[in-house]
């Protein structure tokens, strides 16, 4: 990991303890790795790693009702896949959920099969009005916990997306 990628990913770990969060589960994605591991090495997460998407929604739905602050930490492909969970679980029993996902797809990334990602996650998010935050600049991981405040007061999921750029300390 570079010095730049591991100055990111120690912002987004600092920001993530300063909003509270104590229970990580994550899904593997090659951008969000580093993320993973460091979030698997600190003290102050519960790491649970799961095997699906909904696994993470079901988790960390379940630790609100405990009063631990969670975060689902995924792809934008495994965040779409959630979207009957959220739209079921999370919206109908007014249940907060705090989740970061990637941006792919988008101007920049060389993988055509993430295409689907770039064209339609922001449309699909505002489709089910699930509020977002596109980190697309590193000075915006600042906002971290200030998105999640807003989850918990509002009772709502909402994400936090990452551009490449920013998880690697490039933007």
């Amino acid at each position: 990991m570079s010095d730049k990628q591991q100055e990111a990913t120690s912002l987004i770990v600092e920001k993530i303890a300063q909003a509270g969060i104590k229970l990580v589960a994550s899904l593997p994605d090659d951008w969000i790795a580093p993320l993973i591991f460091a979030i698997d090495k600190d003290d102050r997460f519960k790491h649970v790693p799961v095997n699906r998407e909904e696994s993470a929604i079901g988790l960390c739905s379940g630790a609100y009702f405990g009063g631990v602050p969670a975060l689902a930490l995924m792809g934008a492909s495994g965040l779409t896949t959630c979207i009957y969970g959220i739209t079921k679980i999370n919206y109908s029993f007014h249940i907060p959920l705090f989740l970061f996902a990637t941006l792919r797809g988008v101007i920049g990334d060389p993988r055509p099969h993430h295409i689907s990602n770039g064209l339609y996650l922001t449309k699909l998010l505002d489709s089910i009005s699930l509020p977002y935050l596109i980190v697309e600049e590193q000075k915006t991981i600042s906002r971290i916990p200030d998105a999640f405040k807003h989850c918990i007061a509002m009772n709502r999921p909402e994400v936090v997306i990452f551009s490449e750029a920013v998880l690697r300390g490039e933007a």
